[in-house]
């Protein structure tokens, strides 16, 4: 054991990584990554490879696997190698760096290793070489460079395969084509405008314009891919179950009512408090009849839309049986209630502002003491529902199991 124990720390543990920046790998077979050992590394790329046979990253990572077949069957006692894949994402810079940080990070906490020989299909992957020996020592960089025959049959087809990777990669198409189809397109709107060249040359013209910037701009941002998903999924759509729809219809059309209370509270403000002040002094002595204005418009359509989304949220929570329902309903009474609340609270401002003839805290003065009525009712009220949900609760104990079996533990 304790030869076993003098032996470890002399131990080389070597990591052949294979750098894929551009997310290739993920994007176009779908393999997740980080990929550790080798046959999840050579099956991935032959998943590349299978995808797109004139995939870089396909034959540098058949090179780390063949690296790795090589090293072990030269390796030294003390060596152990192991061979992994980590990739990027399509859009490069700061996101692909990070995550490739990340994965590498997941692949270290597996596989500690020593060094790393580090396997990739150009530059733009190696600058990931500072991250990778801020982390681990980097003992090798193995480049693999795709040979090309010189012919000019082979150069055109190079030529319109990296012309098709410009359309159809989101990454380069934003600036190569989107960039120049919306110059293009704007310049066709603008000759349209100006009638720069009257007569027929000048209409085929615009049409030609108008035609290459529309078709540049839809390739270069991909519209034309995301009206296929839109399309897609209108299509594979499923909607929710009923309570959930009435739920999410309430919640929309309570919002929407608060918005416009909030609507009818400014408007109430410009009707009634108008003119304005100009100066702090004037809007500080202005304040409580604006906000007096600003409640009395508010108050009653921000009660309805927040009646309308909690009384959703029973109908959702009556079908799943849940016993917040009893709670729900009780804050709805609250809720309701606390329209005069607000109604009194805004009464009570304006007069303890504007009125100096008597003291507002007086229970003679019927602004007060409606006001204290109705605080008083509302919190018997609350006590009146706390007792309710109890009462029911505990007669409808049956009605709510069912909830209860089904909860996670």
């Amino acid at each position: 054991m304790a030869k076993k124990e003098t032996q470890e720390p002399t131990q080389k543990r070597i990591l052949i990584l294979c750098v894929d920046r551009d997310g290739d790998l993920e994007v176009k077979a779908g393999v997740k990554t980080p990929l550790l050992g080798r046959t999840a590394n050579l099956d991935g790329a032959v998943a590349l490879a299978l995808k797109d046979p004139e995939e870089p990253d396909a034959n540098a990572m058949f090179e780390a696997v063949r690296l790795y077949d090589r090293l072990q069957n030269e390796k030294q006692p003390e060596e152990i190698f192991e061979v992994a894949t980590i990739s990027g994402s399509e859009l490069g810079g700061v996101s692909a760096d990070r995550k490739l940080v990340v994965e590498l990070s997941n692949l270290l906490d597996s596989f500690s290793a020593n060094e790393v020989i580090l396997v990739s299909d150009g530059y733009s992957d190696e600058a990931i070489l500072p991250l990778v020996e801020s982390r681990v020592p980097v003992s090798s960089v193995r480049r693999i460079v795709i040979k090309h025959s010189e012919s000019i049959e082979e150069t055109a087809a190079l030529f319109t395969k990296y012309l098709r990777l410009i359309v159809d990669n989101p990454r380069y198409a934003r600036m190569a084509l989107g960039l120049p189809g919306i110059l293009v397109f704007i310049f066709g709107i603008f000759w349209g405008i100006n009638l720069f060249y009257p007569g027929t040359i000048y209409y085929y013209g615009i049409t030609i314009v108008i035609i290459l910037g529309g078709f540049l701009l839809i390739k270069g941002f991909g519209i034309d891919r995301s009206v296929k998903g839109l399309y897609t999924w209108a299509k594979d759509y499923s909607p929710p179950p009923l309570p959930m729809q009435i739920s999410n219809y309430t919640i929309f059309a309570g919002i929407l009512c608060v918005a416009v209370s909030v609507y009818l509270g400014i408007a109430s403000v410009t009707t009634n408090a108008a003119p304005f002040p100009t100066n702090l002094a004037g809007w500080l002595a202005s304040s409580p009849k604006i906000a007096t204005f600003f409640i009395e418009g508010i108050m009653n359509l921000l009660v309805v839309g927040l009646i309308i989304v909690l009384f959703g949220r029973s109908v959702r929570l009556y079908f799943e049986r849940d016993s917040k329902l009893l709670r729900n309903a009780a804050l709805i009474v609250t809720v309701a209630w606390s329209r005069w609340i607000l109604e009194g609270t805004a009464h009570i401002i304006y007069t303890a502002a504007y009125n100096t003839e008597s003291s507002i805290i007086d229970m003679s003065n019927p602004v007060f003491s409606n006001f204290i009525f109705t605080i008083i009712v509302g919190i018997l009220i609350g006590i009146a529902s706390v007792l309710l949900i109890y009462i029911v609760s505990r007669s409808t104990k049956d009605f709510f199991q069912k909830t209860d079996k089904n909860q996670p533990k």
